[in-house]
């Protein structure tokens, strides 16, 4: 056993025997590392014994634990559930995951008399039926587009029938032939539920079977002389067969299958999935990783296999694996328990199949290779702005990652600070932070840039995180001095910085007592202007959203019989104290919980 805090000691002396879910914590307590395991004691242990034998990863994620959370489940099945879910909710920094933070968009559609057809980016238990995740937005919104129009779906949001009983008045759609008028009882339910069964019949693969069924009806429409009838459905009989000659492929027996194939490079990773149904294929999903490069293939592919189907709401027969994964039979019994029927998951045998994974395989490395041109491209095309500052800086590299930190105050109150995150000359919206000051008391500018350095190259050393080509504070040598040595405390004492003073532009550099003036038109000066800029507009932003919150909560917690119910609703109904002091006495009393009693107090309170 290597050193270890007394705690992590006194809980690897004392693990169970069960499985369940392990979850390694570093010193601040967050998550850093999930598994999942048939002996909890064996194999949390193992971490801990023969660590020569660890690879970098592995070495460092040991180095780092301080803690170990446990779950006990009953069965391992149970723990590789827990495990995906815990995964996908904390995210931790040594597990395989998607690189997309968003959730995927999915097709719903709804449970009600009249169903709609939605896309939503959330899995609800609302019995509503749910198609995806789809990982490109616009070819699913051009899927919507065609079935909609094409079984004439309503895209209103009108609750039908009314709950008055009495029919409503149609929209546009109904006049230009795009919805049939359920609103108007213009069309029964019972017509309207094939129609919107007819959309899921399709997403769900299952088109020559509907097409079967609107060639039967279209034969009747014609016995009956219904001609008008009958070329709405031949129309979309042939909109349906045009979209499977595009789908066909030659996959032998008709059962629904899943292929996934997984590319890598170094951290970047595209796994893909083949969804075919029926011998069609509806989709191809692609999905982005990040792993260690010390992960096993087999471990960015089983990683990915759990977190793709603990969301996936309509599951095939068949799932073929390009080559085979330590606890395929364990998966293979959770899907069946997600599914409620058997599921197989195996790599390929027969011919068609090794030509399917083969094919998901060439679509993966087509777009790693894709991902990794652009990458390319991106660090070779730097902007003539970061050039320039590479050269009138004297940098050794080209500052493509900038980050920039400001303070914003009102007096002694308020205090904040801000950080903006430019890439290649271009601000990049996600790394923005902003900071409540906490450490520090009145009014001390250099303390306070101190602190929110710290607090910001901290969190970069615990997540072992690369720090930015070159840090630049607002303010002059006072402000740079401070972030120096706080660079220095926290370990970064190379790290490339400057000070930018908004008298006279000036450039203060590390162990230079002068200030160096930089062209006022030159490409340089104008990027740290753009970036110094967005920085005081950052804290200037979020100074005022604290001063509000503040203002709004002094304003509103003195009054006697308002409590934080009765607040939240007079905010959420007038938006500003400024107008709950110009509404009247009738107005205050339309806001949830006020009463007119109260509306008084609330008036005579305020003014």
């Amino acid at each position: 056993m290597i050193d270890l805090p007394d705690t992590l000691q006194f809980k690897l002396q004392n693990l169970p025997t069960a499985p369940g879910v392990y979850m390694f914590k570093d010193s601040a307590g967050k998550v850093i590392y999930i598994g999942k395991a048939k002996i909890l004691r064996n194999r949390v242990r193992s971490y801990f014994n023969n660590t020569r034998t660890h690879d970098p990863k592995t070495a460092r994620l040991v180095a780092r634990a301080a803690d170990v959370e446990l779950l006990v489940t009953d069965s391992e099945v149970e723990a590789l559930i827990l495990e995906a879910n815990l995964v996908r909710e904390h995210k931790p920094r040594y597990n395989v995951m998607l690189k997309d933070d968003k959730h995927f968009p999915y097709i719903k559609i709804t449970k009600e008399p009249f169903p709609r057809v939605l896309i939503v980016r959330r899995l609800e238990k609302d019995k509503a039926t749910y198609f995806g995740p789809y990982t490109s937005a616009k070819s699913m919104r051009s899927t919507v587009a065609l079935l909609t129009r094409l079984f004439k779906i309503r895209t209103c949001n009108l609750t039908i029938p009314h709950p008055s009983g009495k029919p409503q008045q149609v929209c546009l759609d109904y006049y230009i032939k795009r919805c049939g008028g359920p609103c108007a009882d213009h069309q029964s339910q019972e017509e309207y539920r094939e129609l919107s069964d007819s959309v899921a019949m399709v997403l769900s693969g299952k088109s020559a079977a509907l097409i079967e069924r609107l060639e039967a009806k279209m034969r009747i429409a014609s016995e009956e002389l219904r001609f008008e009838d009958a070329v709405v459905l031949r129309d979309q009989v042939r909109a349906i067969e045009k979209v499977m000659i595009k789908q066909k492929v030659d996959v032998g027996k008709l059962v629904d299958r899943d292929i996934i194939s997984v590319a890598r490079e170094k951290r970047d990773a595209i796994a893909v999935v083949m969804q075919i149904r029926e011998g069609v294929l509806i989709g191809r999903q692609d999905f982005q990783l990040s792993a260690d490069e010390e992960d096993s293939n087999e471990t960015v592919l089983e990683t990915f296999v759990k977190q793709y189907y603990s969301n996936q709401p309509n599951l095939p027969s068949e799932i073929y694996l390009p080559f085979d994964v330590p606890d395929r039979d364990l998966l293979a019994e959770w899907l069946k328990r997600l599914k409620g029927s058997r599921m197989s998951v195996k790599p390929p045998k027969a011919t068609e199949q090794v030509r399917l994974v083969e094919l998901a395989a060439a679509n993966a490395r087509l777009l790693l290779d894709e991902i990794l041109i652009q990458k390319r491209s991106q660090t070779e095309r730097t902007s003539k702005m970061v050039t320039s500052l590479k050269d009138q800086l004297n940098l050794i590299s080209a500052p493509i990652r900038i980050v920039c930190f400001d303070i914003s105050n009102t007096g002694e109150t308020d205090a904040v600070g801000s950080c903006v995150y430019f890439d290649n000359g271009k601000p990049k919206k996600s790394g923005y932070r902003h900071f409540k000051i906490k450490g520090v008391s009145g009014q001390d500018d250099f303390a306070m840039m101190r602190e929110v350095i710290g607090r910001y190259f901290l969190r970069i050393r615990e997540e072992e995180q690369d720090p930015p080509d070159l840090v630049v504070v607002d303010g002059g040598k006072g402000q740079l001095s401070s972030a120096l040595a706080e660079l220095q405390a926290q370990g970064f004492s190379d790290q490339p910085a400057i000070g930018l003073a908004k008298r006279l532009e000036e450039v203060f550099r590390p162990g230079e007592s002068d200030p160096t003036t930089l062209d006022r038109r030159s490409p340089a000066l104008m990027l740290l202007k753009q970036v110094r800029d967005e920085a005081h507009r950052f804290a200037i932003t979020y100074n005022r959203k604290v001063r509000s919150k503040r203002t709004i909560k002094s304003a509103l917690d003195d009054i006697p019989g308002i409590g934080p119910a009765k607040r939240k609703a007079l905010l959420n109904t007038f938006r500003s104290v400024k107008r709950i002091k110009e509404a009247s006495l009738e107005e205050l009393t339309t806001a949830p919980g006020i009463s007119k009693k109260l509306a008084e107090i609330v008036k005579k309170h305020l003014g």
